[in-house]
């Protein structure tokens, strides 16, 4: 074949240290807006960014020249030092980890629904409740002992 075509599409979530609330109501939308303006600097493609108080969903397609550890790095240190400066919260941080999950381009708008819907998600659905489906989703093996 003379050329590569690829479709990697990707749903990551993250959360701040200790999953503390950190993220007022009044500053999620301009983190997550922040946050897609890394992927695209990255050339990727932010589908959705959304979250809720202690936690952010991404759907982000990206390169086959992505390695997904350095993307996570670098929207984590970035967003960290931007929410510092603009946002001006001393101390705050993210969670060292991360989730992510890959899925097909047919089930891109459920998933972007699904990202940018987590209040409501989240009125009948815990993180944790949330995060272990997905992990059993994924096929994911872990241990309860070091999720959280």
């Amino acid at each position: 074949m003379p050329s590569t075509h690829l479709s990697l599409h990707y749903h990551v979530v993250f959360s701040t240290k200790n999953r503390e609330p950190r993220l007022a109501p009044t500053a999620r939308k301009r983190v997550h807006e922040y946050i897609g303006g890394i992927i695209r600097s990255m050339n990727g493609t932010a589908h959705a960014v959304g979250g809720t108080g202690d936690h952010i969903h991404i759907a982000a397609g990206l390169r086959a020249t992505h390695c997904l550890a350095d993307v996570m790095r670098e929207i984590k240190s970035e967003s960290s030092r931007w929410i510092h400066e603009e946002l001006r919260q001393a101390g705050f941080t993210w969670q060292e980890g991360y989730g992510a999950f890959t899925f097909a381009a047919p089930d891109l708008e459920s998933v972007r629904s699904y990202v940018l819907n987590q209040e409501e998600h989240h009125r009948v659905k815990t993180f944790q409740e949330e995060y272990k489906a997905m992990l059993q989703r994924g096929m994911v093996e872990y241990d309860e002992r070091y999720l959280w």
